[in-house]
């Protein structure tokens, strides 16, 4: 079950890659940076998803 909690902050680590990718990207090609940006939201997201879901299956045991 560790690498499931590794892995859940891995997603914040690419979100920040993305965000910066982003950054960089926003005055020389828009779409790109745009690209960066979705991508870097769904990791967000995916963040939440999964701690959301490693939290169900955690308390799914204390029943």
């Amino acid at each position: 079950m560790k690498i499931v909690s590794i892995l859940q902050y891995l997603y914040l680590g690419f979100a920040a890659l993305f965000f910066f990718d982003m950054i960089n990207k926003w005055n020389s090609d828009r779409n790109a940076a745009y690209l960066s940006l979705f991508f870097s939201v769904l990791a967000v997201a995916m963040f939440f998803f999964r701690k959301k879901y490693k939290k169900r299956f955690h308390d799914r045991g204390k029943l």
